[in-house]
């Protein structure tokens, strides 16, 4: 099954972009070739640009602290495991602690000058090249140790960061469980009656060669599937289409 995710408001939206641009980081700095050390360094400086243009930090710290005051309001009602609801109380409590002791995200970044040039050369097409930047050139060339302890060093300011992201979508999507659902000729509706989500969660079979557009208000959730075709051009689908749908909210 693959799946596929939707956010319902910009709120999310933003923290699903960040915690993709995490996961390309993470995968990408973990690699043997230094070109996948390239992109690594590339995606860091797309987490420094988010971290500029938006207060991702404080954004986070207010939804950990409401996802606190909405778990602590829980402890009175009946059936709820208190072992496991502490346990969840003191992980949110770290991840704010760990985040809130930070001042800027990644300021130790801009205050490195090489990485302040490199930053500015890799935002021009091809401006990262030996031709333009042969000290950029030269720490390639060193051993892969090296560039990993770098990388690492790099990135760990941003771990407080991508630590609250992660506990905050993953209490969103553990909000639901999966209803099995099938999209009539291919789409399918469900009134909503002023009930809003932030996130919507569709598995489909991979084999059925399909993908999922949707979208979402306090009245409606839409579910159209499509597939492509030779030109990649999207197209719609005409028959019925089984799926698993998840309606998030905390």
């Amino acid at each position: 099954m693959v799946l596929y995710e939707y956010p319902c408001n910009e709120r999310v939206r933003a923290l699903l972009r960040v915690e993709y641009l995490f996961d390309r980081l993470f995968y990408f700095a973990d690699g043997q070739d230094v070109r996948l050390h390239q992109v690594a360094v590339s995606t860091l400086f797309d987490l420094l640009d988010i971290s500029d243009r938006t207060d991702l930090r404080g954004s986070v710290l207010q939804d950990l602290e409401r996802q606190r005051v909405t778990l602590g309001g829980l402890r009175q009602h009946p059936g709820v495991d208190i072992a496991t609801l502490d346990r969840m109380l003191a992980e949110i409590q770290d991840a704010s602690a760990n985040l809130a002791a930070q001042g800027r995200i990644g300021q130790v970044l801009r205050e490195n000058e090489w990485l302040a040039s490199l930053r500015g050369r890799v935002a021009v097409p091809g401006g990262s090249s030996p031709v333009d930047m042969p000290s950029y050139y030269a720490w390639q060339l060193k051993p892969r140790e090296l560039r990993c302890h770098d990388l690492q060093q790099w990135v760990a300011p941003f771990l407080p960061l991508q630590q609250g992201l992660a506990l905050i979508l993953r209490l969103l999507r553990e909000s639901s469980t999966p209803d099995s659902l099938e999209a009539e000729q291919g789409a399918y509706q469900e009134m909503l009656g002023g009930k809003t989500f932030q996130l919507l969660r569709v598995w489909v079979d991979q084999a059925l060669d399909v993908f999922p557009e949707m979208s979402a208000n306090k009245y409606v959730i839409w579910v159209r599937f499509s597939t492509t075709d030779q030109e990649l051009k999207p197209q719609p689908v005409g028959r019925a289409i089984p799926f698993l749908l998840s309606r998030c909210n905390v």
